[in-house]
C-alpha cells in the first residue's frame, strides 16, 4: 500500500480552510434571507452588478460567473425580475443582446449586503490567510 504524502496537519488546515469556507457562506446565506433575498438572488445581483467590462452583463454573463447551465440562469433572472430585482433591457448597439442592470430595490439590498460581507471578510481574513498559505 502506498504511503499518503498528506500528513495529519495538512488534512486538519484542509478541514479547517472548508470549514471556514462553508461557515463564511452559510453566514452569507442568513444575511441575504434577513433582506429578504435567497442565496441565489444575492448572487444574481452581485454578478450583474460586479460584471467586469463597459457593457452590463448578459444571461450567459451571469450563467458563467455562478457556474450555471443558461436556462436555469433565466429562470433565476426571471424571477429576480418579478421580485422587482433587476430589469432587462436591449443592447442599444445589438438589438439580439439583452443586457441586465439592477433596480433600485436590487442596488439596495446588495449594497446592505455588500457592506456586511466586506466587514465579515475584513474579520474573518487573517485565519483564512493563514491556513492558505499553510497550504
Amino acid at each position: 500500500m502506498a504511503r499518503s504524502i498528506v500528513d495529519d496537519a495538512q488534512y486538519q488546515r484542509l478541514l479547517e480552510f472548508r470549514t471556514g469556507m462553508r461557515t463564511f457562506l452559510r453566514w452569507s446565506e442568513q444575511q441575504a434571507e434577513t433582506v429578504g433575498l435567497t442565496a441565489a438572488q444575492h448572487q444574481l445581483l452581485l454578478a450583474v452588478r460586479g460584471h467586469p467590462g463597459p457593457d452590463a452583463a448578459t444571461v450567459g454573463d451571469v450563467a458563467a460567473a455562478l457556474l450555471l447551465k443558461h436556462h436555469s440562469a433565466v429562470g433565476l433572472v426571471d424571477r429576480a425580475e418579478l421580485a422587482g430585482l433587476v430589469r432587462r433591457r436591449t443592447d442599444p448597439d445589438d438589438a439580439r443582446v439583452v443586457r441586465l442592470e439592477l433596480t433600485s430595490l436590487g442596488h439596495h439590498r446588495l449594497t446592505q449586503l455588500s457592506a456586511l460581507h466586506l466587514e465579515e471578510l475584513r474579520r474573518v481574513a487573517p485565519r483564512m490567510r493563514d491556513l492558505w498559505s499553510d497550504l
